[in-house]
């Protein structure tokens, strides 16, 4: 079978995976992973709206996002990538309305997500974590890593001489963010949209039980992840702890099915240790063998 796959020119398991949907075209394709909060977002909604889906994780961190075949389909090298036969969807809130009009359809509903959800997702979509998740991270690690991406992006742009002018793209970005990250006025601008975030979320609260009303709805897919990327960041009692609707809502959200499988199953408790410790060893031994 395999033999099969390389006398058509085959070569990696992303080409196999991508053909493979599109022939198949029975059950969407969500490529994710769970260090990205967007894919945390768009997971949490797949799982609240009982919508099956095949699961591929892609883990950003050791680059295998900037794999050919995934990189020519989706230039961004963004998480997640929505995948429903031969309909691909890249960015998060597209996804998410995705979402809600096919979970609208197969309920006979004829409005999807109301004014007030996606005022909320869009207030939410606005923070870009980026800033404030990678000053967040000791530095030995985050240079670590950002040094690994760089050399995975020079490989993939002699793999991929066509693609090398996209590739060069992702190069600058990388330099462009470790630059960003120097200034500390990037940082108070981070940490201050997000507490204005947390604020509004905290008066909210104080009036409803989820972020629209007494239902959990996609506004609360979208905002739980932030509430746990503060969490493994360890800066739960600077954000969370001081507003006391947010910490109820969190301790009520976590005994969730969708937080357990999505955030729970990775980052709960110990088990963050693990996921982290299982991304640095393929870290080292692919840097100390050269492989990027």
């Amino acid at each position: 079978m395999m033999q099969a796959y390389f006398i058509f020119g085959i070569k990696t398991i992303w080409e196999l995976k991508l053909i493979g949907c599109v022939a198949l075209g029975a059950v969407m394709q969500l490529y994710h992973h769970p260090y990205s909060m967007d894919s945390q977002k768009v997971r949490i909604a797949l799982e609240e709206k009982g919508i099956d889906y095949t699961s591929y994780h892609v883990n950003p961190l050791t680059g295998k996002n900037m794999d050919v075949p995934f990189f020519r389909i989706n230039p961004s090298a963004k998480l997640p990538v929505f995948q429903n036969g031969s309909h691909i969807i890249f960015h998060t809130i597209d996804i998410i309305q995705y979402i809600e009009r096919l979970s609208a359809s197969l309920n006979g509903e004829d409005n999807p997500i109301s004014s007030k959800v996606m005022e909320w997702v869009e207030r939410i979509e606005s923070w870009n974590p980026k800033i404030f998740t990678l000053t967040h991270i000791p530095d030995k690690y985050r240079l670590f890593v950002s040094k690994f991406i760089r050399r995975v992006v020079i490989s993939r742009m002699v793999e991929a001489p066509d693609l090398a002018c996209l590739y060069h793209v992702k190069l600058r970005e990388a330099y462009e963010t470790e630059d960003n990250l120097k200034s500390p006025m990037n940082l108070q601008q981070s940490e201050e949209k997000l507490s204005c975030l947390l604020d509004d979320a905290e008066i909210q609260l104080s009036a409803t039980t989820y972020l629209v009303g007494e239902d959990f709805t996609t506004a609360d897919s979208m905002f739980v992840p932030i509430l746990a990327r503060i969490t493994l960041l360890d800066l739960e009692e600077k954000y969370i702890s001081c507003r006391p609707k947010i910490t109820a809502y969190y301790d009520l959200v976590k005994r969730r099915p969708s937080y357990k499988k999505v955030i729970g199953k990775y980052f709960g408790g110990w088990r963050k240790y693990r996921t982290l410790f299982k991304t640095m060893c393929f870290l080292c031994i692919r840097s100390m063998l050269g492989k990027y």
